[in-house]
Parts: structure tokens; sequence; C-alpha cells
């Protein structure tokens, strides 16, 4: 399948940075100023001049805290580490690099105790029983995005301020993303750009080369990585997902583009089977109005005694 494709950033070899198909190419001022007055307009409507993100080392949450911290300041950006044992150390670096680079607030939460504690650790039971010694990676992955959420939520109470999503439009889409984990937040400013578009902002906004370059991974386990997984590239997933959602190209219209017809097929599958992690979950309508439903307000109710 050809594809167009867009001037991408050059690295420090001049060589392309990634792969940026032409039709996800973004104004990268413009998106970074809208998400700039984003952020600043989130914390002050819920009060806060604080916030919080969780640092793993990989693109999404490196740019989010680059975009945090030049919307209200290094020095109201916390970053939390929260590594599990058999995270990568490469990981780890990056992301103290990116604190370092960033001059912010730091702290690190191994998080290696809650997750074997739950699950066992070297034949002996955990809180689980002899069951969870037999978890596979992905159901430990899942405990480990909540625990890592637990951490940062607990955090925003000692630093005084809101955890901000890192959650890209790619992952939202088709579902790579644990409920109540990761994608946990008070907001999500990257939230509506695809994984192509996190890689052209990233480079705008100064991302260290290191982590644009690397291969995208939810470090599940020791070489684990997204695409691996998923069994197709970003650009090539991002590509179909514009056109299919954004565009709203059939299913037919996209195979006479060039898309393999199983792929479109697998990832609508994967779209529609994770459209309820999308949603608010439904509330059974038993009164006259019903938080959520019919009883809905802007999130700063007009009159509120917040400025």
């Amino acid at each position: 399948m050809s594809t167009g494709a867009a001037a991408a950033p050059l690295g420090a070899d001049g060589q392309p940075l990634f792969e940026l198909p032409a039709e996800l190419a973004i104004d990268t001022g413009v998106a970074r100023r809208v998400i700039r007055e984003f952020i600043r307009a989130q914390l002050r409507q819920a009060g806060f001049e604080r916030a919080v993100v969780g640092l793993s080392g990989g693109i999404d949450s490196g740019l989010v805290a680059y975009l945090v911290a030049e919307a209200i300041g290094a020095e109201r950006l916390l970053c939390v580490l929260m590594p599990y044992r058999t995270s990568s150390p490469a990981s780890r670096a990056d992301a103290e690099d990116a604190v370092r680079r960033l001059g912010c607030a730091s702290e690190v939460v191994e998080i290696s105790a809650m997750v074997d504690g739950f699950f066992g650790l070297e034949g002996a039971p955990g809180a689980a029983g002899r069951e969870g010694l037999e978890a596979s990676p992905h159901r430990r992955g899942n405990f480990a995005a909540r625990m890592r959420m637990t951490v940062l939520y607990d955090r925003s109470v000692t630093w005084g301020g809101l955890v901000v999503g890192t959650g890209n439009k790619t992952e939202s889409l088709v579902g790579y993303t644990t409920l109540f984990g990761d994608s946990a937040c008070a907001f999500n400013p990257i939230g509506d750009l695809y994984k192509s578009q996190v890689r052209q902002l990233a480079a705008a906004v100064g991302v260290p080369e290191t982590i644009i370059r690397k291969a995208p991974s939810a470090d599940l386990w020791p070489g684990q990585t997204d695409e691996a997984d998923a069994g197709v590239s970003y650009p090539v997933l991002d590509r179909l997902l514009h056109w299919r959602i954004d565009k709203r190209r059939s299913g037919e219209e996209l195979a006479a583009m060039g898309f393999d017809p199983a792929l479109v097929e697998r990832v609508e599958r994967m779209v529609a089977g994770s459209e309820f992690k999308r949603q608010v979950p439904p509330v059974a309508k038993l009164g006259p109005r019903t938080a959520g439903v019919d009883y809905l307000y802007p999130r700063r109710r007009p009159g509120s005694a917040r400025g």
C-alpha cells in the first residue's frame, strides 16, 4: 500500500525521526497554543495551580510533561516515576533525563511491592492466592497500571495538583488502555492526537530525540512493544483510523484505498469492542433528574465560588 509522507523532523544524524503520513501532519504551533490554553483553563476551572504527571520514559508522558511545564511553569509540575522490577532501565533513564531538562520536581515510587504483594513472587502466594502466581503478563500489566494511578492520585493530594492524562487518540480508539489505570485522569491534553501527531508535536516542543525514536512500549515485559503486539505499525494504524473515524470512509472505500480488508475488519472490531472504555458508566434511571444523564452542568457551574 503506497502512502504519501509529510516532511518529518530530522534528527541529529540528518535522518527523519519517524514516518509521518501526509494526512496526519498538523500545524504544531496551533496545536501547542490550543493545548497550552486548555491546560491552564482546566486547572483554573477546577481551582488548582499545580499538576501531576506519571512519567514513564515514553513519548506520550514525555510530551505531556513538556506541555504542562510550558503552560504553567516547571515549578508547578510534579513528575512521578513508577517502575516495576522488570521495567526497562533505559525507560527510567529517559524519564530522569526529561526531568533534568525540565527542571521540575520528581519522585520515584517503586510499585514492585504493590504488584507482587497481590500476585505473589517466586512461588510465594500474594493476596490473590496461589492462582495469582499464574497471572498472565497482560493481567499483571493492567494491575500495575491501576497501581500507578493509585500512586498518582495519592500524590495529587500531597502535591496539591490535578492528575494529567497521557493517553493518545490511537490508543483510546483501539482500546489499548487500562480502564481506571492509565486512562484515569482529571483531563487529557493529547487525547485528540494520533500517535503520529504526538511524535510530530514532541519534536516541536523539544522532547529528547532518544524518547521520540524509541519503539513505543507499555513495558509489560522485557522487549515488549506496542506495534509487535498489535501486528501493525502506528503510521498504518493512524491512517486507517483517520480515514475510518475522522473522514467516515466505509470499509469498502478503505479497501479501495489500499488498506488490507482483514486489518480494516480487525480494527473496526477493536474500536467497537472498546467503546465502553470511552464512556461514563451508564446509570439505571429511576428518578426525575439523574446525575450524568439529564442533570448536566459544565465542570465549573455559573455562579461557582471558584474564580
